[in-house]
């Protein structure tokens, strides 16, 4: 049986933890922050692991 391919794109954006879970960034960073509190661009900048539905999925796209 072949090996699995990594899909790069996801393997960039995402990472696996050491238990198995699925860590990502925020989204919504990236421009327009004038209009954006310091409260909310602060919390933003933080990681976040991925939920459950969305970590099924993903496994598919970064098998290790």
């Amino acid at each position: 049986m072949p090996k699995m391919k990594t899909n790069k794109g996801a393997a960039k954006r995402f990472s696996k933890t050491g238990t198995g879970k699925i860590k990502r960034n925020k989204a919504f960073t990236s421009h327009i922050l004038t209009s954006k509190t310091t409260k909310r661009k602060r919390n933003l900048r933080h990681s976040t692991i991925m939920s459950p539905g969305d970590t099924r999925k993903m496994r598919v796209l970064i098998p290790y």
